[in-house]
């Protein structure tokens, strides 16, 4: 599966990405296929760009962006707003819920 995910660049404390096209085994800096943009969040305000055509060509292409990915192309205007994070919040909301039900029946069967 192919992924467009940030790439870390810059000196120690003051970081800058590129927005990369990888396979989703690289690692974060390691192998990529091509670069689409780049992103500095050290500027006031916030850095982005991102080639448009290239960014689509990817998507279309079957490219999966990550959750910042996908935030910061939305911010460009590229892709829609993500609501990954909202299935996130729920999801995490419900587990701490069901644990505490399990460990209320272990406590009452003692």
């Amino acid at each position: 599966m192919v992924k467009i995910r940030l790439r870390r660049t810059g000196a120690k404390k003051k970081p800058s990405y590129r927005l990369v096209v990888a396979d989703a085994r690289a690692p974060r800096d390691g192998a990529f296929v091509a670069i689409i943009g780049h992103y500095n969040p050290l500027t006031d305000p916030e850095t982005i760009v991102i080639d448009e055509e290239k960014a689509l060509h990817w998507l279309r292409q079957g490219a999966q962006p990550t959750a910042t990915a996908s935030r910061l192309l939305s911010k460009v205007g590229i892709i829609e707003k993500p609501k990954i994070t909202k299935e996130k919040t729920e999801a995490t909301e419900e587990k701490p819920k069901a644990t505490k039900e399990k460990t209320k029946t272990a406590k009452e069967k003692t």
